[in-house]
């Protein structure tokens, strides 16, 4: 009851608002898609990530977004110090006309937004229902809260499964969390039961087996998983998809989209599902998703290979291991940077403030800087494979073809003294 107690005074404000926001919104000047395009003004998507990254909206035939748009969702809470990288990665600046859609509160409040950051040339789109689209490319497997609440009630949902569907949470070590908050009818999956140590990289591919069947998961089953961290979910995700469960999905931004979403939680023990007699395929049905040590040293020699660290650049430069049970300070010569998030439990350059996905094009941004391009053969790795499994899965719903995680990642290669480390700053390299 607190919770929901808690974003009463929002919700207040909100309705208290909304006639002073629409005023605002309709204020702006109009501009079409023709005008926007010959001005050459940023054109900006003020909507929820899931209806820009491709979930139609209520009453729609098609989602994702308008061909070539940023997003700058108004539900987002950007630090002031965090606004000026904001607004230099979807390329707004003062001088540069921006055109705005989407509900005319979303609107409203992201012109208010942008005023207060110095830019006063705002337009709002018209018929931007109507104008070509983009999408993500798997954005079915990318699934939000309203959406899973639904299909929870049995209400007609886009994208449904086309047969049995089941619900976990994933995180580290038994569900003391789980017991106290959860999405109602989720069981739960323990990453202690997909690793092993002493390096946590995959179990036997028996054991996988066992596992999935275990909790009643053929190949032919609709897996959708979330986690207090996303990391942890994208790790199941990734080991699922090698196995070869077809449809995997992962609930963007995880637990804490739920709760944004005012959606219900419930106490207690995970649910148990029925186990299931077999898999359906042999497992692995995907071995190209996972690359070994040697796979990954052949991989620094091939020509259109990318061996990509995905860590934060204190790890990779050396200044920090980034794990109190990893003492080897460094990174793997060759080894492309792909970026992390702020510590070693963090992908938050792969979020937006709210913690869902980023777009794919600020993505492929952040990558391209360092050459790492759809095309090549792709391996990610981080010190256990938590984040790699993330950067695994975002690629994986950009269609890219080949790609796999390094499971062993810098806790494996520094094991060995022999294995080289390269330490301190660099830059990209062909």
């Amino acid at each position: 009851m607190k919770r929901y107690l808690r974003w009463l005074p929002m919700a207040l404000a909100a309705v208290l608002l909304w006639p002073t926001l629409s005023a605002v919104a309709g204020e702006l000047p109009p501009l079409s898609l023709t005008e926007a395009k010959a001005k050459q003004a940023v054109i900006v998507d003020t909507r929820a990530s899931y209806f820009y990254q491709g979930w139609p909206m209520e009453g729609e035939q098609q989602g994702g977004h308008v061909a070539g748009a940023e997003h700058l969702s108004a539900e987002w809470k950007y630090r002031a110090e965090q606004w000026p990288a904001a607004l230099k990665e979807k390329g707004l600046h003062a001088k540069r006309p921006v055109a705005l859609y989407g509900a005319p509160r979303e609107v409203a409040e992201v012109a208010r937004l942008l005023r207060l950051q110095g830019i006063k040339q705002l337009f709002e789109l018209q018929g931007w229902q109507s104008a070509p689209r983009e999408a993500l490319a798997r954005w079915q497997q990318l699934v939000h809260p309203r959406w899973l609440a639904d299909l929870q009630a049995g209400k007609p949902v886009t994208a449904a499964p086309q047969g049995d569907w089941k619900l976990f949470e994933v995180d580290w070590g038994s569900p003391k969390a789980f017991l106290i908050s959860h999405i109602p009818g989720a069981g739960y999956i323990d990453t202690n039961r997909l690793e092993t140590e002493v390096l946590w990289n995959k179990v036997s591919d028996q054991a996988l087996e066992a596992f999935l069947l275990e909790n009643g998961i053929r190949h032919d089953t609709t897996v959708i998983l979330y986690g207090r961290n996303t990391m942890a979910a994208a790790r199941a995700a990734h080991l699922m998809l090698y196995a070869g469960v077809n449809d995997v999905r992962l609930l963007d931004g995880g637990l804490d989209a739920w709760f944004i979403q005012h959606q219900r939680t419930e106490t207690g023990l995970p649910k148990q599902y029925k186990p299931v007699p077999a898999f359906g395929v042999t497992i692995p049905a995907r071995p190209e998703f996972y690359t070994t040590l040697d796979q990954a040293k052949s991989l620094l020699q091939q020509p259109d290979g990318a061996l990509v660290s995905i860590r934060t650049w204190d790890e990779f430069v050396g200044n920090t291991s980034g794990y109190s049970y990893i003492k080897p300070k460094g990174d793997i010569p060759g080894a492309k940077w792909g970026h992390g998030g702020v510590d070693a439990n963090s992908m938050s350059d792969f979020h937006n403030p709210d913690g869902t996905m980023k777009p794919a094009r600020e993505i492929l941004t952040m990558w391209d800087q360092w050459h790492i391009e759809p095309t090549q053969q792709t391996a990610f790795y981080c010190g256990t494979g938590w984040r790699a499994s993330e950067a695994f899965f975002y690629a994986w719903l950009m269609d890219w073809q080949r790609i796999s995680v390094y499971d062993g990642g810098w806790y494996e290669w520094s094991m060995d003294p022999n294995n080289p480390i390269v330490t301190g700053e660099r830059q990209p390299s062909h």
